[in-house]
């Protein structure tokens, strides 16, 4: 399959599509706290897209039980809500969720500290988000897609964390998993030339100790092969001539912290 390049009037549709999601990530931020289980999360996403005239593009995907992959402390992704599962202050929590608006898809991911967090947990988070934002510099019409990956790669490994190398980024558009693949680690290849009217997925997937991950029983969640911290960061992109568009972020919204307010505490990390 190739990688499409979208018309005026599918941006537009897009546009809507992961702007509703980003609502939706909002509201989902905003009730994460101690006590809530990870099924209340997936209840109120469910809730909350349907809400908008939308359709969660997750539950029943490929077989995937639920609207929100909920994944928590040392799950990487695809994490599968539960009534059981309870979180707990000091925990962290990433949540994975898309939606369909008239036929287009959206995709994001956050991972959202539960209450008070360790400062290596908020550091995490932090620099897996900053990640994603070295490799927007390169999001944009004729460098080459792997100019992404190794921004990403180059930022997460002054911090010697492990990024994961069995998951990656993707297209999206009239699919949830469209071309081109963009991992998140280091290429030795240019990739493809990036062009205005792409729109990709970009998740940087980064762990505090190795970059391994192993898959659980269940068959979707992935989990760190070490047990260590995993934080996940994903917008929906769209190529332009000049700066990227961020399509599932909202207005005002600032590229470093906005997400997770009370890890301003933490202090300057820097660069």
């Amino acid at each position: 399959m190739a990688v499409t390049i979208k018309s005026e009037r599918e941006i537009k549709l897009m546009r809507e599509s992961c702007r509703i999601l980003a609502e939706v990530h909002t509201q989902l931020g905003g009730a994460i706290k101690p006590g809530i289980s990870t099924w209340d999360i997936n209840a109120l996403g469910e809730e909350l897209i349907r809400s908008y005239g939308c359709v969660p593009n997750f539950l029943n995907y490929n077989g995937y039980p639920a609207s929100i992959c909920v994944s928590v402390n040392n799950e990487v992704v695809h994490g599968i809500p539960s009534k059981k599962r309870i979180l707990r202050e000091g925990d962290i929590v990433s949540l994975d969720a898309g939606l369909i608006y008239k036929g287009y898809h959206s995709d994001a991911a956050r991972t959202y500290p539960v209450g008070k967090i360790s400062p290596e947990a908020a550091r995490l988070i932090m620099i897996t988000q900053r990640s994603f934002f070295a490799g927007m510099k390169y999001a944009r019409a004729g460098c080459y897609l792997y100019d992404i990956s190794n921004a990403i790669a180059a930022y997460c490994g002054k911090y010697r964390y492990g990024v994961v190398r069995d998951l990656v980024g993707h297209g999206i558009g009239t699919s949830l998993h469209e071309e081109p693949e963009i991992p998140n680690f280091r290429q030795w290849r240019r990739g493809i030339k990036l062009r205005p009217g792409m729109t990709l997925a970009i998740e940087p997937m980064v762990n505090i100790g190795s970059y391994k991950v192993a898959w659980m029983e269940d068959g979707w969640t992935v989990v760190t092969r070490d047990g260590s911290l995993s934080a996940h960061y994903e917008n929906t992109v769209l190529i332009t001539e000049g700066e990227p568009e961020i399509l599932t972020m909202l207005p005002g919204q600032e590229k470093f912290g906005s997400l997770q307010p009370n890890l301003r505490a933490v202090g300057n990390m820097g660069d």
